[in-house]
C-alpha cells in the first residue's frame, strides 16, 4: 500500500502532523512519503507562504486575526479565494506528480495541500482515498471547499461545526489531532524526573518557544514571586540567545532551562502544569499527557478558537491583562478539585492514539 502525506510549512505543527501519521504507517509496514507541497515544486511560493504567515502572526496578528474571522463568516463555495489563487499556480505540476506516484492514500495536513487534492479529484482520474486533518480545535474557514473523502478532526465535539460547514457528518472522523506515539505512552512522574535528572518536587513547564524574548522573562518572574514550592522547566529549542538570557535570571526557584531537547513526552510526564500558547499540536500533546494547562497570548485567529475551546471544556485557564500568570497558576496549584477536574476532561478529550486511529482506519479504507 502506497500512501502520500502532504503538508504545508507554515508554523511547524502540520509538519509534525505528517511525520507523526507517516511514523505509526510505517510502523505497520506501509510504503509513505512525505510531501512538503508547495517546497516540492516551488520554493518561491513556499517562502512567500511560510515568511507571510510568520510575519502575520508575529508583526501584524490583529490584522491576522480580523482577516481570519472575515473568512469563518464568508461564504467560500464556488467563490475564488486565496487557498484556490495559490493552487492554480502548481496545479498541473501536482497533477503529473500524483499520477506518476499512483498512491492508494492521499492524506492532507494543511488546507492548501487539500485544495490540490481536490482539484486533482475534480479534474483527473483519482483513484486514491483522500483525506484532510485539521490541526486545531475549531473547523478551519476553506475546508468546506476541498471535497475530500474524509475529513479528521480533533474531536467530535467539532462535528457541529464541521456539518454546518456543509460536511456530511458521515465524512468526519474524530479521531484527534495526531501527535508521535512516544506521547501515548505512560511514564511515572518520578521516573521522568528521574530520568531529567531534577527534583521530585511539583513542576511547571513553559513552553518558551513561541513567546517573545521580554514575555519569557516576565512570565518566569512572576512565576518565581509566587511564595510556593515548585521548579520549573524551560525549554529553549535552538534559541541561544534565550537559552542564555534565561541562565542569566536571577531567581529564587530553580529554573531547568534546556536548549533543543527530543524528550518533550518525558517533560510533560515529570509536570505537574503547563504553560503555553495554544497551537493545535503543543495542545494534544498536553491533553495526551493530561497536563492542566495555563494559557497565555493565543495568536488571533485558529489560536483564539483553541482557546475557547479549552477555556470552554475545563481543560485550561485562560490568562489576560487583569487575569495573571501568577494568578492562574496560584489559583490551580490551590484546588486539588480543579485539577482533578481537568486532568478528567483532559483524558476524555485527549487522543494520544490518533496516528494510530487514522493510520489503521487508512488500511482497512484501501479500495
Amino acid at each position: 500500500m502506497k500512501v502520500l502525506v502532504l503538508t504545508i510549512s507554515a508554523g511547524q505543527g502540520h509538519n509534525k502532523t505528517a511525520h507523526a501519521i507517516a511514523e505509526y504507517l510505517r510502523e505497520i509496514d506501509v510504503d509513505v512519503e512525505i510531501i512538503d507541497t508547495y517546497k516540492y515544486f516551488s520554493s518561491a511560493l513556499s517562502k512567500l507562504v511560510e515568511k507571510g504567515y510568520l510575519f502575520s502572526t508575529k508583526f501584524t496578528p490583529s490584522i491576522y486575526g480580523t482577516i481570519y474571522t472575515q473568512e469563518e463568516k464568508r461564504d467560500h463555495s464556488n467563490k475564488p479565494n486565496v487557498v484556490d489563487m495559490t493552487g492554480k499556480l502548481i496545479a498541473r505540476q501536482f497533477y503529473r506528480f500524483i499520477e506518476s506516484k499512483n498512491p492508494d492514500a492521499i492524506v492532507a495536513t494543511h488546507i492548501f495541500a487539500a485544495n490540490l487534492v481536490s482539484r486533482f479529484k475534480r479534474k483527473r482520474d483519482c483513484k486514491a482515498v483522500t483525506y484532510g486533518v485539521i490541526t486545531d480545535f475549531t473547523a478551519h474557514p476553506f475546508w468546506e471547499t476541498a471535497k475530500l473523502d474524509y475529513y479528521v478532526t480533533p474531536s467530535s465535539l467539532l462535528n457541529n461545526q464541521m456539518v454546518k460547514k456543509g460536511i456530511p457528518e458521515e465524512k468526519i472522523l474524530p479521531f484527534g489531532i495526531p501527535i508521535a506515539r512516544k506521547f501515548a505512552k505512560d511514564i511515572d512522574k518520578q521516573e521522568a524526573r528521574r530520568q531529567l535528572g531534577i527534583e521530585d518536587k511539583k513542576t511547571v513547564f513553559v513552553m518558551t518557544g513561541s513567546m517573545g524574548y521580554g514575555d519569557v522573562t516576565k512570565y518566569l518572574y512572576e512565576l518565581d514571586s509566587l511564595d510556593m514550592d515548585f521548579q520549573i522547566i524551560t525549554v529553549c529549542g535552538n534559541n541561544k540567545h534565550l537559552y542564555r538570557e534565561i541562565e542569566s535570571l536571577d531567581t529564587r526557584k530553580t529554573i531547568c532551562n534546556y536548549g533543543f531537547v527530543d524528550n518533550v513526552d518525558v517533560i510533560m510526564s515529570a509536570s505537574d502544569i503547563i504553560l503555553s500558547k495554544p497551537g493545535g499540536l503543543t495542545v494534544s500533546e498536553a491533553l495526551a499527557k493530561k497536563l492542566p494547562m495555563i494559557i497565555i497570548d493565543p495568536i488571533p485567529g485558529q489560536e483564539d478558537r483553541n482557546y475557547e475551546f479549552l477555556v470552554n471544556n475545563g481543560l485550561a485557564i485562560g490568562t489576560s491583562k487583569t487575569f495573571s500568570v501568577e494568578e492562574a497558576l496560584y489559583q490551580i496549584m490551590n484546588s486539588s478539585t480543579r485539577v482533578e477536574y481537568m486532568t478528567k476532561m483532559a483524558e476524555e478529550i485527549g487522543s494520544p492514539d490518533a496516528s494510530k486511529l487514522l493510520g489503521d482506519f487508512i488500511v482497512r479504507s484501501k479500495i
